[in-house]
């Protein structure tokens, strides 16, 4: 992407900047409170690089302090205790569960470091938006931008040239479409659940 010595730029604004609108994940999402837990049934499809589809049985409790989630995959017969993401330090996060699959008959445990820092010399932002349609149902996008902040150099007496440009790059994508339906409905708790999330999503998984 650096400018040639005539000033022309080796790429063209298309491979600079990118962005991708067709979603690689769809997801309808059920949710009901009774006695103290949020139960949620999800339906999972998934478009290119693969096609699969997943469903998901969730239980959380309600109180803003929650630590723990159970996962059920119906499919692969899979279940999963995970712990709320722990603040490890200011930048990074950790999560821990155990499972155990029926068709294996075998115990897996699992752990997740995840941080905000990006590497290699790109940043990256992965976030989700929610909209809220009418009471009890709401839209949440999960999307993602990688970029390169332009950089401008030159000299003089050296090897370099008086003027060159690095006019950055950008790669954004809608990679997550969440439909939500409550009831009753539930997005009193929504506020502490999207604070939650916006601190611990970046290089992360969109998960429920």
């Amino acid at each position: 992407m650096e400018a040639s010595p005539a000033g022309e730029e080796s790429t063209s604004w298309e491979e600079r900047c990118n962005i991708n609108l067709m979603p690689s994940e769809l997801i309808l999402k059920f949710r009901k409170e009774i006695q103290g837990l949020r139960v949620g049934v999800n339906l999972e499809f998934y478009n290119a690089p693969r096609n699969d589809f997943q469903a998901k049985l969730v239980f959380k409790p309600l109180s803003p302090d929650r630590r723990w989630k159970f996962v059920y995959e119906p499919i692969h017969q899979d279940v999963h205790i995970l712990s709320k993401k722990i603040p490890v330090t200011k930048f990074f996060n950790l999560q821990v569960g155990v499972g155990h699959n029926f068709q294996l008959n075998a115990i897996n445990w699992q752990w997740k470091l995840t941080t905000c820092l990006g590497g290699d010399g790109v940043s990256r932002i992965r976030n989700k938006t929610t909209l809220g349609l009418c009471p009890g149902v709401d839209f949440r996008f999960g999307w993602r931008a990688d970029y390169v902040l332009p950089e401008i150099t030159g000299g003089l007496g050296t090897d370099r040239p008086l003027f060159n440009m690095n006019s950055g790059q950008l790669q954004a994508s809608l990679d997550r479409v969440e439909a939500i339906l409550n009831y009753p409905d539930c997005r009193c708790y929504r506020g502490e659940e999207s604070k939650g999330e916006s601190e611990s999503i970046c290089n992360d998984e969109y998960r429920e």
